[in-house]
């Protein structure tokens, strides 16, 4: 099996085996101000909401997680079936070994989510380091492959440098970014990958015409952790040592959430997010969305169910903040007050000096 694919296997079995989380991401010092006399039934409150012109039912992402090496395709199959069942996105994960590697089942591990999903908002995935090698044409073979509504371009630069074969060439990123943008048939996603999206970096992706950040800020799966992880495993001590170093750098979320949500009108906020409160935090914070990617891993392993359940899970967490806050719709819960509190005030402080 070639490297590309193998990477996918360790990285599933790393995420499930070892401690790769962070915390930190500043959605503690975030509380919702309590709405006593909240003057609405629970059970009518409407979340539904609206991500790139789709509707979905919850303001909830299935982050990309893998696919990639045959092993995935039952995790793909199981997340594609529940975003079907109940409404939600779901991303799939970089789609380079699809795209380089003739192996149909390999290949299989992402059009399997298509082929379940038919109705669903599903978004594609490619590295911004890699479209210094692709053209725009490349980059819509990714969207066929999976039908895709949406093309993820995932930053992940901390990660390529802790990888013993990282790529560290980021020459060049934006102006790619800027051309696809510009050329491909569907929106496109710019996402970072754990380590947070800055408020210059987010004016630069609106800048080069981006239709959506998600900011992926500190808290949450460290990818740095995982490639330190792998690196012990080939005996690349150096790299092992520079990835624990930096397995808690970034911008953490909530900070992300509001730089980003200050430039750019679609925003998703992921990175630790664990509740549906938090996914009603991130909302108040701006974003149209929370997404979630580790907390599905375990239970997409036992099957599409398990990943309902936690759906309607984080769907009740959720319509519970929106009760307790009195926010009868998703955009009336985007406005709702709120309070921000210690390390959370003072980064956003230091900021803004």
């Amino acid at each position: 099996m070639p490297e590309t694919s193998d990477r996918k296997d360790d990285h599933i079995r790393i995420i499930e085996e070892e401690d790769v989380e962070t915390g930190g991401t500043g959605f503690g010092d975030v509380e919702l101000v309590h709405e006593a006399l909240p003057e609405i039934h629970r059970d009518e409150i409407d979340t539904s909401t609206s991500l790139m012109g789709h509707e979905l039912a919850l303001p909830i992402v299935i982050e990309s997680m893998t696919g990639g090496h045959p092993n995935t395709t039952k995790i793909n199959r199981a997340l594609a079936e529940a975003a079907q069942r109940t409404n939600v996105a779901m991303g799939v994960g970089s789609q380079r070994a699809g795209l380089e590697i003739d192996d149909p089942a390999l290949l299989e591990s992402y059009t399997v989510v298509r082929d379940v999903a038919p109705d669903a908002f599903l978004y594609g995935n490619v590295g911004a380091a890699q479209l210094l090698e692709y053209d725009v044409a490349d980059v819509e073979q990714a969207v066929e492959m999976i039908d895709a509504d949406a093309m993820a371009i995932h930053l992940n630069f901390l990660q390529e440098a802790v990888q013993p074969e990282g790529d560290v060439d980021a020459r060049g990123c934006l102006a790619e970014i800027e051309r696809v943008a510009s050329e491909l048939s569907v929106p496109v996603v710019v996402k970072e990958t754990g380590n947070g999206i800055s408020r210059e970096t987010a004016v630069r992706l609106r800048d080069a015409g981006v239709d959506a950040i998600d900011v992926a800020g500190k808290g949450g799966t460290t990818w740095s952790g995982i490639e330190s992880y792998r690196a012990a495993a080939v005996g690349a001590t150096r790299q092992e040592g520079v990835g624990r170093l930096y397995r808690a750098w970034g911008v953490p979320t909530a900070v992300s959430t509001l730089e980003a949500t200050d430039v750019h009108d679609c925003v998703v906020a992921s990175g630790g997010v664990r509740s549906g409160l938090d996914v009603a935090k991130a909302v108040a914070l701006g974003a149209q969305a929370g997404g979630l990617a580790k907390p599905f891993l375990g239970p997409a392993g036992q099957g599409t169910d398990a990943v309902v359940d936690l759906i309607e899970t984080l769907a009740l967490e959720l319509r519970t903040a929106m009760f307790v806050t009195g926010s009868a719709s998703v955009d009336e819960l985007r406005s709702t007050e709120y309070v921000v509190l210690g390390r959370t005030k003072e980064y956003l402080n230091q900021r803004t000096r």
